[in-house]
């Protein structure tokens, strides 16, 4: 089972990731996630938890420390109504699953759910979401746990 950690609309990359810590270590820039909306954020995940979000998750900079240090954190996928267009590919290179979901509204913070990947659902004691499966050259970098393992294999085959 994972944890649900709600948030709302257009949290972007800075909230994520705050610009004022980028000169840490990553290990350090960790304790700083989602802070100023979620305190205590990186505290309080666990390895398999999942991110339920509004519109427009990841805008603003591409800053790849944000989904970078989601996964760090344990976060299994980002379930969001809509996603920036590079967070959504730098999630994938990271190896951080994005699922978009139609509606986020059913979910409530901390509740427990079980993700199926394999038919593309979350389940909750509220009921069953579909969410847009990945496919492809997408899939295979997340399943390979991103984009550097991902080439790793490639090389290796040939």
């Amino acid at each position: 089972m994972a944890r649900v950690f709600l948030m709302g609309n257009d949290i972007d990359t800075d909230t994520i990731a705050p610009g004022g810590y980028l000169h840490l270590p990553l290990e350090q820039q960790m304790s700083h996630c989602l802070e100023s909306v979620y305190p205590n954020f990186s505290h309080l995940v666990r390895v398999g938890d999942v991110v339920v979000a509004g519109e427009n998750f990841g805008s603003g900079s591409s800053r790849e420390q944000a989904p970078l240090i989601l996964k760090r954190l344990g976060i299994r996928m980002v379930l969001a109504k809509s996603f920036s267009r590079l967070f959504f590919r730098n999630a994938i290179n990271v190896g951080l699953y994005p699922g978009i979901l139609k509606d986020t509204s059913a979910f409530r913070d901390g509740e427990e759910v079980q993700i199926d990947m394999e038919n593309h659902r979350v389940i909750s004691s509220g009921g069953q979401w579909i969410f847009m499966p990945l496919s492809g050259i997408a899939l295979d970098i997340i399943n390979s746990g991103g984009m550097v393992e991902f080439a790793r294999t490639m090389v290796g085959k040939n």
